[in-house]
């Protein structure tokens, strides 16, 4: 018997090697059975089978004939071979074989065309392959900016504050006048501001529009808006005329501001070390304030912590060198002045850091203009899982 390989043409039809309706010619032996009656048994068997359409009607037809209390098994004349002569047992016993191998292999043939016929319906109706590996879909990343921005708002949520937000178009007043900050001061200047065309600012009181320099305007309206004690912090993007490799003219800060009674420089230090300490995820982070001065502020520190500089890494927490990583001081009395707050009964601290720069050194980020240069590959390495954790 020849035996010929299933294969599929380019419109995914199976192509048979023989025809479906010569299923009944299938010979397996060259014994021509001898009894009229299992000729017409066995003809009436291949016509069942080639009219089967499904795999069940198949097996019924199977079961049938073939089957141990099947109609050939049963046939009267199977059942003389137990009495005939040695002879006739030899005619008998060859009949039956003829005629099992018959049916056999028209059931073969037909099982081959209705698999065909299953599979074809089947590949018409099924569009999509279930079975098959999924096609990964674009997944999005959450940038390094959105992420140490997130993680410092819920850490400083821990220590009471909430978050407070303001135009990134403002006007003068809010932000440099009422921040204490001289018209001669070269913050004002357009070399390092970006003025805008227009003007902001309640009638008769307009001053020029510019986009903001800091975050600072937002403890300005919070403070004209609330009274004390006022405990928050004020995440945003800012924006100054300078660019460079270690600047750009869009960046981001994270300021914040408190104001109570008996505030001191002490709960200013103790606040920040146990914030920053937590950013980094260190059980103690050495730091220190370092004078500075600031026009908002009076005294006022620049932050110090310690790090361990070596030829390729820059290691936070250990090591005896420093490393500046925020601005911070007591609120000047003119700036509570310029707010409304009396600054003989209220006092209290504001501090302000770089986004891109905490983002830097805890994720190993060496260049900043990459956090603007829309990379995809950049992003897929440097980005967030939606979920949590980096990619």
């Amino acid at each position: 018997m020849t035996i010929a390989v299933l294969k599929r043409d380019k419109h995914c039809e199976i192509n048979l090697p023989w025809p479906i309706n010569a299923l009944n010619t299938f010979t397996m032996t060259e014994h021509t059975i001898t009894n009229a009656e299992i000729q017409a048994l066995v003809a009436q068997g291949a016509a069942d089978i080639a009219a089967a359409t499904t795999s069940q009607a198949l097996q019924d037809a199977r079961v049938a004939y073939l089957g141990k209390s099947g109609k050939i098994a049963a046939h009267p004349y199977f059942q003389t071979i137990k009495d005939a002569a040695p002879e006739q047992k030899k005619i008998i016993g060859a009949d039956r074989t003829a005629a099992t191998a018959q049916l056999t292999a028209a059931l073969d043939a037909k099982k081959i065309a209705i698999e065909a016929a299953e599979l074809n319906e089947r590949l018409a109706k099924e569009t999509i392959d279930i079975t098959l590996p999924a096609t990964p879909a674009p997944q999005g990343s959450i940038h390094p900016i959105t992420q140490v921005t997130n993680e410092l708002i819920a850490i400083f949520a821990e220590f009471g504050f909430t978050v407070a937000e303001g135009p990134e178009i403002e006007d003068d007043f809010h932000n440099f006048s009422a921040l204490n900050i001289p018209e001669s001061h070269p913050a004002r200047q357009m070399h390092d501001t970006f003025y805008l065309r227009g003007m902001l600012g309640e009638p008769g009181q307009e001053t020029p529009a510019v986009l903001r320099t800091h975050t600072s305007p937002v403890q300005i309206r919070t403070m004209l808006a609330n009274k004390p004690p006022i405990r928050i912090i004020a995440p945003g993007t800012t924006y100054r005329s300078d660019s460079d490799m270690t600047h750009t003219p869009m960046f981001h800060q994270i300021e914040g501001l408190v104001i109570d009674k008996s505030i001191n420089m002490g709960h200013l230090k103790g606040l920040l070390n146990d914030a920053l300490a937590a950013f980094f995820g260190l059980e103690k982070l050495p730091m220190r304030f370092r004078a500075s001065f600031f026009p908002f502020t009076e005294p006022s520190a620049e932050v110090d912590i310690g790090c361990k500089r070596g030829r390729d890494a820059l290691v936070i927490g250990e090591g005896d060198d420093w490393l500046e990583i925020a601005g911070c001081g007591m609120v000047h009395p003119n700036v509570l002045r310029n707010c409304g707050i009396d600054p003989d009964e209220w006092q209290g601290f504001a501090f302000g850091c770089g986004i891109e720069r905490l983002a830097m050194l805890k994720y190993n980020i060496p260049d900043l203009r990459t956090f603007f240069a829309g990379d995809k590959r950049w992003l897929t390495h440097y980005g967030f899982a939606p979920l949590g954790g980096q990619q």
